[in-house]
């Protein structure tokens, strides 16, 4: 009995089949060491994001800050009475303090 060219060939590996296996190991990993980096990269994005939010009150009052330095020098000259005895820009501070309070 003679052996066919074609069973002797699916037993060894052509030199074809042996380079594309070897690329597709090195896509696999690539691909890997993408993933690890995006998932590194996400992480990273998260804490600055959460440090960024810690900032929001602070940011917040400054703006209020610059906003009351802002008015024109007629408003400044002296706080306007509203009714119910605040003065004006009071509630909202004691709002403001209310909140800390509570946290």
């Amino acid at each position: 009995m003679s052996t066919t060219p074609s069973a002797k060939r699916s037993t060894t590996p052509t030199v074809f089949e042996q380079q594309r296996a070897e690329l597709v190991r090195e896509i696999a990993v690539g691909m890997e060491q993408v993933l690890q980096n995006m998932n590194r990269l996400n992480r990273n994005l998260e804490s600055i994001i959460s440090v960024g939010n810690e900032f929001g009150s602070v940011e917040a009052l400054w703006s209020r800050f610059e906003n009351f330095m802002g008015r024109p020098a007629e408003e400044a000259e002296g706080p306007v009475r509203r009714k119910g005895g605040d003065y004006e820009g009071q509630s909202e501070l004691r709002d403001e303090e209310m909140k800390d309070a509570e946290a």
